[in-house]
């Protein structure tokens, strides 16, 4: 039975259908629901590790176990894993290993949009990039046949357009596997002499892929005209077609590392005119010019952003299609934090007493747009806390008595915890507050090693934040309710002005948690309302002004009863107050 399925469930669905029988992932978008859509599958085990390098770490270890196992990871989560990937790389397996990583062109929701297959040619491991849903069930099986026979990890490329679009898959049955027997080798412990021949063999393999990469199906040849010949892959791959139709040849590549030889050498024999059609980075363009190929790439498109099918027509001077356009202006709608977002009240207090403030990665980075406008700089995943400690050496007491590291639960689990072990093991006087909303909010609300629960939503082991931190070194941990302004602004300063390290911690759930139960929303009296837009100072979507007069949207309102902080004269009530 054929039925529509997003890239990424395609994912999940080959992952079940291949037998694949652990799976440990770090959620981020565009990679998070392949993990999310396998746990529907019982004969799977899954689960959130605290980051992307424990998560490739416990799946490899799967396969030396004898499973076939996955990991999946967005583009800069790999940065975190680089360093069990290479490695592996080199050790080998004993049953099938699948890494899936999905790239973000354009930065939808990404501090930078990196080209994975860099990885893929440092590592000298096998990536295969489907272009749509179907390819990337089939594919993610083809890859675990590929890391059996070469013996080596093999990724599976996706994107946000192929992650998160729909189109037909053919579900076929599961097949498990048999458990490979574990057998001791001296030889998998990769150091001097073990390591100096595992290169040797990896280089080996590279040459085998490579040659498997000239015959296999995923690479194949589409004649059309051949006045102009096109070499590209993924989504790209989708946009040709859509463009040219019949009056291009296309050479699509499944396989994008390792690139075949003969196979592009051939086709490009059979062409007028050579173009690579590729999101980001020349890597294939780059490949085919080192074959001595005249070829066009980057030259016509750009290396920043998506492609789009009328972005390829203006690249290459043809007509564009016709398109509907409205007249009128939309308002511009920036994102803002939700209504009654526990983060609200910290960056507002960090506002009001200028304090430089490190960021994090985490929806909270919206405490750097406006009207709040109260974060500096955030790098990546943990960078808070040991770039905190590093401004603060520089900085010295102008920095300690003025600064902080914000960052979330989950980033605190996942590259926070060394970061704050170098604040107190070198005894900067460093401020963190961790904002504690007991889920990971910015990818859709997945479990964390904070939460108490598991990926299931099953009952889990709970870190101690509190305790934690003071097991790390912190004489000084304080929990406040992010909600009570004055408080905040209170415990802010007092950990300011000590000469030691501190944390904060802001604890209140997030308000999309399913199941929380919100307090009535509040109201407006308007004879008491002069119009100073005071309450408009936190950026909350449920304030407006109507006139000269406040108003608030019970549709979004929660009650939290921040802005009746804000206001001098009493305007904002609750109901029962009205």
């Amino acid at each position: 039975m054929k039925e529509l399925m997003l890239g990424n469930k395609a994912i999940a669905r080959g992952l079940y259908e291949a037998g694949c029988s652990i799976i440990s992932s770090y959620p981020g978008t565009p990679s998070t629901e392949i993990t999310e859509e396998a746990a529907a599958y019982k004969e799977i085990y899954c689960e959130w590790a605290p980051n992307e390098k424990v998560a490739l770490e416990v799946a490899h270890g799967a396969t030396v176990g004898g499973k076939r196992a996955a990991c999946a990871m967005k583009h800069v989560g790999l940065n975190v894993a680089a360093d069990p990937l290479f490695t592996i790389s080199y050790q080998g397996l004993n049953a099938g290993l699948v890494i899936c990583v999905a790239d973000d062109p354009g930065m939808h929701s990404s501090q930078n949009e990196q080209d994975s297959r860099h990885y893929a040619f440092a590592a000298k491991v096998p990536m295969l990039e489907p272009s749509d849903s179907e390819e990337a069930r089939t594919f993610t099986k083809l890859a675990y046949e590929l890391s059996e026979k070469y013996n080596t990890p093999v990724f599976i490329k996706m994107c946000t357009r192929v992650a998160h679009s729909q189109s037909v898959v053919s579900p076929e049955e599961r097949v498990l596997p048999p458990q490979v027997p574990y057998v001791k080798d001296p030889a998998k412990v990769m150091m001097t002499k073990n390591s100096r021949d595992a290169h040797v063999r990896v280089e080996q393999r590279v040459l085998d892929l490579t040659e498997y990469a000239e015959h296999c199906d995923i690479n194949r040849v589409e004649m059309g005209d051949t006045k102009l010949g096109i070499i590209t892959s993924s989504t790209s791959y989708q946009y040709a077609k859509e463009v040219f139709g019949d009056n291009a040849s296309i050479l699509k590549l499944g396989m994008v590392y390792p690139l075949p030889v003969n196979l592009i050498k051939d086709f490009a024999a059979k062409v007028d005119r050579l173009i690579v059609l590729e999101e980001l980075d020349p890597i294939i363009e780059n490949h085919v010019k080192q074959l001595g190929i005249k070829v066009e790439g980057k030259s016509l498109f750009p290396i920043c952003g998506e492609f789009s099918q009328n972005l390829i027509r203006e690249c290459m001077g043809m007509d564009k299609a016709e398109t509907i356009t409205v007249d009128e202006a939309v308002p511009a709608r920036p994102p803002v934090m939700c209504a009654g977002c526990p983060h609200r009240g910290i960056f507002y207090t960090l506002k009001k007493n200028k304090c430089m403030v490190y960021g994090d990665i985490g929806c909270y980075t919206l405490g750097a747009v406006a009207p709040l406008n109260a974060m500096d700089l955030n790098v990546c995943m943990g960078a808070s806390c040991s770039g905190l400690h590093g401004f603060n050496l520089a900085m010295g007491e102008a920095g300690e008595s003025n600064s902080v590291g914000v960052i979330g639960d989950s980033t605190f689990v996942h590259s926070g915890i060394t970061g704050i072990t170098d604040i107190a093991y070198n005894m900067t006087n460093s401020t963190i507050i961790i904002l504690d909303n007991s889920i990971t909010g910015m990818t859709g609300h997945q479990q964390n090693p904070t939460t108490g629960k598991n990926l299931r939503g099953e009952p889990a082991g709970k870190i101690d934040l509190e305790a934690l931190c003071r097991a790390l070194g912190f004489n000084r941990v304080t929990v406040v309710d992010p909600y009570d302004l004055a408080e905040v602004d209170r415990v802010l300063k007092e950990e300011l002005a000590v000469k030691e390290p501190s944390i904060i911690i802001s604890r209140r759930p997030c308000v999309m948690i399913k199941g929380t139960v919100h307090k009535a929303p509040l109201s407006v009296k308007e004879d008491k309302c002069v119009g100073c837009k005071a309450c408009m100072q936190i950026g909350c979507p449920a304030v407006a002004f109507h006139g000269k007069k406040a108003a608030i949207d019970p549709t979004l309102c929660i009650g939290c009863e921040v802005c009746t902080q804000m206001c001098k004269f009493g305007a904002l009530v609750g109901n029962e107050e009205a």
